[in-house]
């Protein structure tokens, strides 16, 4: 089960994708298992190893699409979990800070539920579910 990767979030999607699809063909082997505009994915050893996503998307999910690019989010952790909701408010109770509420992403996969949290550092993390 995927339950914790790492996801960056890019400036320029193309040029990633093809970095990363190449370094990890020739380094591990790995093969994306996805690459759709916007989003691409790797496993290694058949769980998620990593996650590339547009910058500017998840910008405009949590609110810091006027902020200028370095001020905008670079990598967040997405931790895969059985209920978004409950989720959202553990970690709130433990100091997180909610920037995007939990909410259906029907545009982004189906059945995606997620939010967006800060945790005490201001490092994002989102919570999903399918």
């Amino acid at each position: 089960m995927d339950a914790l990767y790492p996801r960056l979030l890019v400036r320029d999607f193309p040029a990633c994708a093809a970095f990363y699809q190449a370094v990890l063909r020739e380094l591990l082997g790995a093969e994306p298992v996805k690459v759709l505009p916007g989003y691409a994915n790797w496993d290694i050893g058949g769980e998620a190893g990593l996650v590339l996503f547009a910058r500017d998307r998840i910008a405009q999910a949590v609110g810091t699409e006027g902020l200028p690019g370095a001020g905008q989010d670079a990598a967040m952790l997405v931790m895969k979990v059985d209920d978004v909701d409950e989720a959202t408010a553990c970690l709130a109770r433990h100091g997180a800070t909610v920037a995007a509420p939990p909410q259906d992403r029907p545009d982004w996969a189906p059945n995606l539920r997620t939010a967006h949290v800060r945790d005490p550092e201001g490092n994002l993390i989102e919570l999903q579910s399918y």
